[in-house]
């Protein structure tokens, strides 16, 4: 019997989809529950399961763009499996004893450089087998970076470029089409506005130095500056419920809650997946959400219900080292937070220069909902609240204005 194995559905608002990966060949057996294919949509990268063990025929290629209820394949269910062919549905294996981990030196548990020289070895480019670590136990130090570059290299550790002048063209996936006409729609049809700031981030670098490492073992999650901004983000939100809206037709619809967007680079593209309830999450839960989600994300698992809603959204450029931007609202959310990099820069303290590590912020808005009032606003509590984390307990005010009354 041929069972036809149809085109799953992503989403009620998604016609299409195209096949991203065949993880069978035709004529080969599959079992029952077994994953077959990758299929990318506009919003997600789905996986299409085998209904029924058999002998698979391939009926859509790899790129073919094709209709949701669609045939991707043929399972012939009267087919038997091959002598010898173990079952490849999923299987929970028996716990087996590990072996010993072998005992390692701090120096090769972190490949024996230091932060500051594998950073230059990053930036410039060098072959860190060319370098010769003058270190405790071998380790590459920032002088050991230094004199190997001043010393020169030897030239077959230099990439060759041929001058070649070839071309290379792909067909763009849904997802990537999608991403194109939402930015393109964001430009047109709001009036969108940024709005800048900078974050001294002694305060809550200090208190992550403070406390990492008795939060991980409490918690068995690392503690990152992406929590804390979406804690205080939460908290202004509802200092500010316009950042926290959204246009429907002629009516402003307001949130007493804050679904949190986290944008996150992968493979495929940008991807946003939601960190529901954020305003009622400790910081622990939400490192936990994100880290969770983040991680589907990259490995193409994330579904759309997990990137469905949202209220506002948080990105984090400094990651890849941007130093300002004006990122752009997810729609039809009304604004979004931009990260950047931290950097040490002189600040002027008590009349008094000296130097902070600085991030600036950026929140790109629609003007059309919040108005210049809102928006300024709504960032200066974020500053706030980040250099006096003891705020975020008291919704944005100081511990004396609570005791105060104001």
């Amino acid at each position: 019997m041929k069972i036809e194995m149809k085109v799953p559905s992503p989403g009620e608002s998604i016609s299409e989809v195209s096949i991203a990966n065949w993880l069978v060949a035709s004529g080969d057996y599959v079992d029952n529950g077994q994953v077959i294919a990758e299929i990318d949509s506009d919003k997600a990268t789905l996986e299409l399961v085998a209904e029924s063990a058999g002998v698979v025929t391939i009926v859509a290629q790899v790129g073919e763009t094709v209709a949701v209820g669609a045939v991707a394949c043929l399972i012939d269910s009267a087919a038997e499996r091959p002598a010898g062919q173990a079952s490849k549905a999923a299987v929970v294996e028996s716990p087996k004893a590990e072996a010993p981990k072998q005992q390692v030196s701090p120096a090769e548990e972190h490949k024996g450089v230091t932060p500051v020289a594998a950073k230059m070895i990053k930036e410039n480019g060098i072959a860190q087998d060319k370098i010769v670590g003058t270190g405790p136990h071998g380790k590459v130090t920032k002088n050991d970076v230094i004199a190997a570059m001043s010393g020169g290299f030897d030239a077959s550790a230099v990439p060759i470029r041929s001058g070649a002048r070839d071309v290379r063209r792909e067909k763009m996936t849904n997802l990537r089409k999608k991403i194109a006409e939402r930015l393109v729609s964001v430009k047109n049809n709001t009036a969108m506005l940024t709005t800048f700031n900078e974050v001294n981030m002694k305060p809550v670098m200090d208190m992550r130095t403070k406390y990492k490492d008795v939060f991980k073992e409490k918690h068995g999650v690392g503690l990152g500056f992406m929590s804390l901004f979406t804690k205080a983000v939460c908290e202004a939100l509802y200092l500010f419920p316009a950042v926290n809206a959204q246009i429907d037709g002629t009516e402003i619809v307001y949130h007493n809650y804050c679904d949190v967007g986290i944008a996150v680079s992968t493979p495929k593209g940008l991807m946003v997946p939601i960190v529901r309830n954020a305003e009622t999450l400790s910081l622990a839960e939400i490192e936990k959400n994100i880290a969770a989600l983040a991680g589907k994300a990259r490995d193409g698992k994330i579904t759309v219900d997990d990137m469905a809603g949202g209220t506002f959204t948080i990105t984090n450029g400094g990651v890849f080292g941007s130093m300002l931007s004006t990122p752009i609202i997810n729609p039809p959310q009304s604004a979004i937070l931009g990260m950047h990099n931290i950097v040490e820069r002189p600040v002027a303290e008590n009349g008094q220069v000296v130097i902070r590590p600085i991030m600036y912020l950026a929140l790109s808005y629609d003007h059309r909902i919040i108005d210049g009032r809102e928006s300024v606003g709504f960032l200066v509590k974020v500053k706030e609240m980040l250099e006096n984390p003891e705020r975020m307990l008291f919704g944005g005010k100081s511990p004396e204005q609570i005791l105060l009354g104001l």
